[in-house]
């Protein structure tokens, strides 16, 4: 009889609640330093389904704070408040996979954001040395629903039965078919956190160009670059549809966005009217740790070939 496979991954993946209660995903979160005080990610996953409780100050960072989520983290950037991100614990993996034993699971499959970008995938495996039961864990190269398709793919994988070595390759595989990309209103927040690749030569001319950006091999870096907004979200959508249709359509969407839900809703309607085959698009604001580095103004699509 296969052992049971419990499915793992971090807040970074931006699962909804409905996902995680179907599939019985377990979320570890990253964590937002807000002018040095350190805060779980908030998201609709997460241990809470409620709102981030805002700070007793009134200041972002300020006061006693338990969660924080992306518009906090958008009003801090606009404030100039210092913030930064920060992998979860190796503790904070281990009591998940913990748990997963206690609970009869014989392996896990923990899924989680490029390591190119975070450390979070490290923090994993050295949790994995120390847990009870086998756990494998994969580094998405993604981030986002490209990392969150990946997840699904791979608990839906879990409960049909397939080996740990299984639901793991199947993660694996469909991450990496997954394409993301990005239109940010400046490079600043990414220069500033070092998550930006070769774009940083253009940082210095950010402010007379709109950057398109997309991952490659893990990595945030320049695609294109164009000159007004409008252009810059036109193109947006033309590379999402190019990309969908050389996959025949059969792919999932997802359109992400930080503080600018109008221009996100307006984009996953255009989409869905020029890619029917790919069914409903998924339309999310990021969660805060992505949304320190990217900056208010984000608009991104991932592609996922199922």
């Amino acid at each position: 009889m296969t052992a049971r496979v419990a499915v793992v991954t971090d807040s970074t993946a931006h699962l909804t609640a409905g996902d995680v209660e179907s599939y019985g995903v377990r979320v570890v979160p990253l964590q937002v330093v807000v002018d040095g005080v350190a805060v779980d990610e908030w998201t609709p996953a997460g241990p809470s389904t409620a709102a981030p409780r805002a700070p007793a100050s009134g200041r972002p960072g300020g006061g006693v704070q338990t969660l924080i989520g992306p518009r906090e983290v958008a009003d801090a950037l606009r404030a100039h408040v210092p913030v930064t991100t920060s992998r979860p614990s190796p503790r904070a993996f281990l009591d998940v996979y913990e748990s997963a034993a206690a609970e009869g699971y014989g392996a896990v499959v923990s899924v989680h954001i490029s390591g190119s970008l975070s450390g979070t995938a490290d923090a994993a495996r050295l949790a994995a040395r120390d847990a009870p039961i086998p756990v494998h864990v994969v580094d998405s190269r993604s981030l986002g629903m490209g990392l969150g398709f990946a997840v699904l793919a791979a608990a839906s994988a879990a409960e049909r039965g397939l080996t740990a070595d299984e639901v793991a390759e199947l993660a694996r595989d469909r991450a990496v078919r997954s394409s993301a990309f990005f239109y940010v209103d400046t490079l600043e927040y990414l220069r500033r956190g070092g998550r930006v690749g070769a774009a940083s030569a253009v940082v210095g001319t950010a402010l007379a160009i709109k950057p398109l950006l997309h991952l490659r091999d893990g990595w945030v870096d320049l695609l294109e670059k164009v000159r007004t907004s409008a252009r810059a979200r036109a193109r947006l959508e033309d590379l999402a549809v190019e990309r969908a249709l050389a996959a025949d359509g059969r792919v999932d969407l997802a359109v992400h966005h930080l503080d600018n839900a109008a221009r996100a809703g307006e984009l996953a309607a255009r989409l869905a009217d020029r890619l029917p085959s790919a069914g409903s698009v998924v339309v999310t604001e990021v969660g805060a740790v992505i949304g320190a580095h990217v900056g208010p103004g984000l608009l991104a699509v991932v592609i996922s070939p199922r």
